[in-house]
């Protein structure tokens, strides 16, 4: 059963769909700051569609259009995130670029008022959890 265009991929299925090999990817993520798959527990990386669209552009620059790691840093530094996806639509139709999508906006920029307040109930969780571990150290 394949897996609907919304989901998440692992790094085995997110290699498969980009025709590179999954250590690639995982240099690529030492090498771009801008690929940040989800890690759980244990490491396991999980691909959002947005990240596919991301390694699909990286793909593209490097191996089609010949651009150097550096000069994919710079495209990026210089034209955003936005430029980087662009370059891999339509290379192998895995890459649609949602248009209501902010690539470039800071994360906490791209969430939406509940999801604000979800993060910010749960750093004052993690904020309150961490002044008593910090209170147990201290003893």
């Amino acid at each position: 059963m394949a897996k609907g265009p919304n989901a998440f991929r692992t790094i085995s299925e997110a290699a498969d769909e980009l025709g590179v090999p999954q250590h690639v990817l995982r240099f690529w993520e030492t090498k771009f700051s801008f690929i940040r798959p989800m890690k759980r527990a244990g490491g396991r990386r999980f691909y959002r569609p947005q990240d596919v669209a991301v390694l699909n552009g990286v793909r593209t620059l490097l191996h089609s259009e010949g651009l150097t790691i550096k000069g994919v840093q710079k495209l990026h530094r210089d034209h955003g995130l936005a430029q980087v996806i662009a370059a891999g639509i339509g290379s192998n139709g895995s890459a649609t670029l949602d248009p209501d999508f902010d690539y470039d906006a800071p994360v906490a920029q791209r969430l939406d008022g509940e999801a604000r307040d979800r993060l910010a109930f749960a750093l004052d969780d993690l904020t309150a959890i961490k002044s008593r571990l910090d209170g147990l150290l201290t003893r």
